[in-house]
């Protein structure tokens, strides 16, 4: 295990650098630069040029990378372009609070609705219930959460005043758009338990815990959905990284100051550091959270540790 884990963390460091690589010079192919606003315009060409000179945006694009190459080795993400004077360490650090609250928030709901539901449809397998989970499930996928969050957006926080329509001024600014975010995670765990529970539900070894006169409900909770439960871990990885990467447009529908409205400003002012240092992060984030649940599902299911004791 301790081989296979350094193996991995061997390619996470090569796989960012590689993302880091084609971001940059991707990035640098948009046009203008951090400084084409009408302020910057109006400047004298000496006093333009010693801005650019400042941030060594005047030289050539491969310089510009093997020194923010070196930066990164050094931990540093260097100086934002659009907030003067600030590290993008200090930005993210003011940022990251509200996009994990809204994102912990929404990824719990899911989880919790959706594992009910799929434990309800497949117990009560071609009923009300069940085709009610899987309307949900269709709508939960083909409904855009930044449409989603729109509609709750006017009727529960505008029309009837429920919880407020924006802003970051308290927690209950976090419950909309954490419900926005959850409707996908509902409709994708839903689905899945459901689908899971009804092939083990088919199983001799269920058959064998009625034969023996245990009432439907152990059966159910003992049995079936424990051995549910645990592909779950498999899709889970994914669907706390697209929570986090996904709120990109709610954090802006709802003006909350997180990672995901930071980086769609830094786009619109072509703040190179800034988005670097997100689209780093958020790789970074997304590689790490698929290696632990690659490990949590091979400490969970032995037969993973036995396929890969075998290979080694």
């Amino acid at each position: 295990m301790f081989k296979y884990i350094c193996k991995r963390l061997l390619y996470i460091v090569l796989t960012l650098f590689v993302i880091l690589t084609a971001t940059f010079f991707l990035m640098n192919k948009l046009p203008g630069t951090p400084f084409d606003d009408e302020r910057f315009s109006m400047l004298p060409p000496e006093d333009q040029a010693l801005v650019l000179e400042q941030y060594g945006l005047n030289e050539p694009v491969y310089i510009q990378y093997l020194k923010y190459v070196q930066n990164i080795l050094k931990g540093k993400f260097g100086e934002s372009y659009v907030y003067a004077g600030q590290d993008v360490s200090d930005v993210l650090t003011h940022r990251i609070g509200p996009s994990v609250l809204v994102g912990a928030q929404a990824v719990l709901l899911g989880l919790t609705v959706g594992l009910i539901l799929g434990i309800l449809a497949a117990w009560k397998h071609n009923t009300g219930i069940d085709y009610f989970t899987m309307i949900v499930a269709v709508l939960g996928v083909s409904v855009p959460n930044f449409v989603l969050a729109a509609l709750l957006q006017y009727f529960i926080g505008l029309k009837w005043g429920i919880l407020p329509v924006a802003f970051w001024e308290s927690w209950s600014s976090s419950i909309l758009p954490s419900i926005a975010l959850s409707v996908s995670v509902i409709a994708m765990i839903a689905r899945f338990i459901r689908t899971e529970m009804l092939d083990v539900l088919q199983q001799d070894y269920i058959i064998t815990a009625k034969a023996k006169g245990l009432s439907k409900l152990k059966v159910l909770m003992n049995h079936a959905v424990r051995n549910s439960i645990i592909p779950v871990i498999t899709i889970l990885g994914p669907i706390i990284v697209n929570i986090f990467t996904g709120s990109l447009a709610v954090e802006n529908i709802y003006s909350i100051p997180g990672i995901g409205s930071l980086f769609v400003d830094s786009i619109k002012m072509n703040d190179y550091s800034t988005i670097m240092a997100i689209c780093i992060c958020y790789s970074a984030f997304y590689i790490l959270v698929i290696l632990v649940t690659d490990v949590l599902y091979s400490l969970i299911d032995p037969r993973i540790r036995l396929i890969s004791n075998r290979a080694e």
